[in-house]
């Protein structure tokens, strides 16, 4: 009768993956595979919870890993986010202790803001988009520019 239970149990979490798509279910739908194969073959009840566990986890811990990073291939960065690692000219002397620059990226302007607040970057200097803290780019001069 378990193994009815192990299967049940193995379809409803493969329905919610179909369902969701999300990589949540799938690995404990293995687990609860394994145990359904242990029930078959009529193995103890407790060996199978922990057979369920063990395998679920295992593919939880090793292959979740793998497969979001081969699955996400064609994830595609927007909007703000697409601008990190990006260049951009800067356009307002780039000072932070007196809170003030800007940059031109794409044909707009941004705030902008010295990775080190030690460093001023005059106008017209190319720099390199590291991230994004708010409404303002933190840049540093590109790599062109240094030489």
């Amino acid at each position: 009768m378990e193994s009815i239970y192990w299967l049940l149990l193995f379809v409803v979490l493969l329905g919610i993956e179909i369902l969701t798509l999300g990589l949540t279910t799938i690995w404990f739908a293995g687990g609860a595979l394994a145990a359904f194969a242990a029930a078959l073959l009529n193995v103890e009840l407790v060996f199978q919870l922990l057979l369920f566990a063990a395998v679920s986890l295992v593919l939880l811990f090793f292959t979740r890993p793998l497969a979001k990073k081969y699955l996400n291939l064609k994830t595609v960065r927007t909007n703000a986010e697409s601008l990190e690692g990006r260049h951009a000219r800067v356009t307002e002397t780039i000072d932070n202790i007196q809170a003030k620059g800007s940059v031109t990226i794409d044909g707009m302007v941004w705030s902008a803001r010295s990775g080190a607040d030690e460093e001023i970057i005059p106008a017209g200097v190319l720099v390199k988009i590291l991230r994004i803290s708010g409404v303002k780019l933190i840049v540093e001069k590109s790599e062109e520019e240094k030489i």
